[in-house]
This record gives structure tokens, sequence and C-alpha cells, in this order.
């Protein structure tokens, strides 16, 4: 299945890319599309970028999550084949507050259905929580209306980051089948 949709050279999917600020969605961007991550700015605003990976076009949106900008985030819901939410790993004092953000995300019904890979990222540092524990604290096993996964990561290493994305496009290859 995954090979025919490989080879559909223009298979071109939306990829939403959220997360609270300085949570390292757009160092995972970067990571994505082989580009430089040494020097990273917050996103003010958006970023778009066109990926390939796994036969693949990504058309991905990197949305800022600075807490002024997240009431925006639903202008960019329509027609997302895969939500992406990135987590700092190692600020524990904001998963109760990322937590609350990605839940109303799951009750938004333009999104609705669509796969979600959670990044636990930073895992590369030492306090980083292990994806088991966000994924208690985020009561992840109670979703039961979509395909979910958490995958640890470090966007700054690129450890990690391949995998949660193989995952999402075998998904979606199902899902569009």
């Amino acid at each position: 299945m995954l090979r025919r949709l490989k080879s559909q050279p223009d298979k071109e999917l939306r990829i939403l890319l959220l997360g609270l600020d300085n949570a390292g969605k757009t160092t995972l961007l970067k990571k994505l599309a082989s580009e430089d991550v040494s020097h990273i700015t917050p996103t003010h605003g958006f970023n778009i970028k066109s990926v390939s990976s796994n036969g693949f076009k990504l058309n991905v949106w990197d949305i800022g999550g600075q807490r002024k900008i997240r009431p925006y985030w639903r202008n960019y819901f329509e027609n997302t084949d895969v939500l992406i939410y990135v987590i700092d790993s190692s600020d524990r004092k904001r998963l109760d507050e990322t937590g609350v953000e990605l839940r109303e995300l799951f009750d938004e019904e333009k999104l609705a259905g669509v796969p979600v890979v959670v990044y636990a990222n930073k895992q590369d540092l030492f306090d980083a929580a292990p994806p088991d524990e966000i994924s208690d604290s985020l009561e992840l096993l109670s979703l039961r209306d979509r395909a979910w996964h958490i995958q640890a990561c470090s966007a700054l290493t690129g450890e990690g980051v391949t995998e949660g994305m193989e995952w999402a496009m075998k998904t979606v290859g199902r899902k569009k089948k």
C-alpha cells in the first residue's frame, strides 16, 4: 500500500505543526528539511515548508506557540492530514499547560479523526521526562477517536524524528486507502 502511494509523485499531505513556544517546532521543521539548526529564532506567526519524505510531498505549517498566537491556530485546521504536536520534555512545569492546549485541539471538529504524532522533544537533555510519563500526563491512552503516536526525539540531533514521520506516513497511507 505504501509503495502504491509512493508511486504517486504528486501525493501531497498537509501537516500542522503545533506546540507551546520553545518546544522545538521550528528546529524539528528545519531538521525535516535537512537545514542548519544552529540558529533558530522564535516563530512570530508561521513558517511553511515543503519537504519530501517517504515519497510524499509534505506541506508543513509551523505555527508559533506563544500564548497570544494560540487562538489563531484554528485558522489553519482545515484540510489537515496529520497533526504534529511538539512538547519540550524538559519543561515539566508546563506539562499541564501543554496538556490543556492538546486536549482543546482534540475537541476541534475540523481536526476530528486526524492522526497525531506527539514528539517528546529534547530527550537529549538530562532532565527530560520520558515519553511514557508524558503520555500518562496527557492522558493519551484515553483517546479513542484517532490514531496517535508518541515519539521520543531530539530535534537538535535528529534522533527519533524520522521514526515519528514514518509512523505518520504509514498511518495516513492506511487512512487514505
